[in-house]
């Protein structure tokens, strides 16, 4: 075993040579920069009613851009086979922070919602620390177990020694048990971040998890069976909203009934309806947007992609939908084509992340799906968590650099 490793430091080093993907660090540049614009043009009217400064929420998020660059740019050189060993400490803190934004205060004004920690004027959601935490640990689990969990051998757990070593009916496979473990996994996260009030976030991090399942192999069937799961889940939801939160329960019934208290709940839906109408073909231009003016409450969160149909229009919001289907398209190539199973599943489960949640966003904008909160990657405001992003794109660039792709 210590052979072993010791092979395994020389293989490996902290730094990584090769070039990175041009493709997918342009496209990442492209969504970062237009990013900063519309959130920019996004947030201008309502930084100046509310703070007498447009540039307000623009100059926190640049600040937050250029360090972002900053780790990008060392990450991508960081051998990414260095996160193995950090899979473990960063679930555990995922599971530490989840459970200390429950026990403080939440901001004010948003008293039901456990979902942020102040660190004096910086705050952060732990649930998207939550969210690397389950790519990485299972990539990292699953590049271990990859064998045993495409193929039929029996467990060796103890526990499973007397079902195996018997001659009943039952055996128990490995790839049974540590599907078993990555959903208990799973279940314990989903649960801490449901008890936040964020819906999204647990429906995100479930399809995360079950992403990740996917992709290392396990039987198809058992995604069937998940799959016809959930829909029956959701038309029970739909026909009983009150299973649900309390807050949660006045956003299924506006999604059902689109004249349900137009002037309270479906408020912002309808403002941005408005607004993705009036961009029309090309948009009203850059900076012309009128719902900006305190119609779309927050326009710079949740609801800016809005605010980017109306300016520029279906032209311009057609663009960011393919440059978003581009950087997974892309991601999942890098995946595809890395050096190992473990490089593979990280690259492909973090793309998928950030283009599940861009869908989401666009299907609560555009009032196919309920307003669930979930924000636009690259767009939406947040400074650290566009830092977590654009640290999760240095890792799929690290990965490109070993990766078989033709370098530009």
């Amino acid at each position: 075993m210590a052979k072993r490793n010791a092979n395994a430091k020389q293989k490996h080093g902290f730094l990584t040579l090769g070039g990175l993907d041009i493709p997918f660090f342009m496209i990442v540049i492209a969504l970062i920069t237009l990013g900063l614009i519309m959130m920019f043009s996004a947030s201008s009217s309502y930084s100046y009613y509310y703070f007498n400064d447009s540039f307000y929420y623009f100059k926190r998020q640049l600040v937050f851009a250029i360090l972002g660059l900053v780790v990008l740019a060392v990450m991508s050189r960081v051998d990414y086979h260095v996160l193995k060993g950090a899979a473990i400490p960063i679930l555990l803190v995922s599971f530490a922070l989840l459970i200390a934004v429950l026990l403080v205060s939440p901001p004010a004004g948003f008293e039901e919602f456990h979902r942020w920690i102040s660190l004096g004027p910086v705050t952060f959601q732990p649930s998207e620390v939550a969210k690397f935490a389950i790519i990485l640990y299972f990539a990292y689990h699953m590049d271990r177990h990859y064998k045993e969990i495409n193929s039929n051998v029996l467990s060796d757990a103890s526990w499973a020694q007397g079902f195996n070593q018997g001659r009943g009916l039952i055996k128990i496979r490995a790839k049974t048990v540590h599907m078993l473990w990555y959903l208990l996994i799973l279940a314990v996260t989903c649960a801490l971040v449901y008890k936040e009030n964020h819906v999204s976030g647990t429906l995100l991090i479930f399809a995360l998890g079950v992403m990740m399942m996917f992709l290392a192999g396990f039987n198809y069937r058992w995604f069937v069976i998940g799959a016809v799961a959930v829909v029956v889940l959701v038309i029970v939801v739909i026909n009983n909203p009150s299973i649900l939160p309390e807050h949660a329960q006045p956003r299924i019934l506006s999604w059902i009934d689109k004249s349900y208290d137009p002037l309270g709940v479906r408020w912002q839906t309808n403002q941005a309806i408005y607004a993705i109408g009036s961009g029309g073909f090309f948009g009203v231009g850059l900076g012309n947007s009128k719902m900006k003016q305190l119609y779309v409450s927050e326009p710079q969160n949740d609801f800016i992609f809005s605010i980017i149909c109306e300016e520029l229009g279906f032209v311009g919001a057609l663009f960011i939908v393919i440059l978003f289907a581009l950087l997974v398209w892309r991601g999942f190539l890098i995946g595809i084509k890395a050096k190992d199973k473990f490089g593979s599943l990280l690259a492909m489960g973090i793309v998928f992340q950030v283009g599940l949640q861009a869908a989401l966003n666009i299907g609560v904008v555009t009032d196919v799906l309920p307003n669930t909160g979930i924000s636009l990657p690259f767009f939406s405001y947040g400074g650290t968590s566009l830092l977590m992003l654009i640290f999760e794109m240095g890792v799929v660039l690290s990965v490109s650099r070993t990766a078989k792709l033709k370098k530009i």
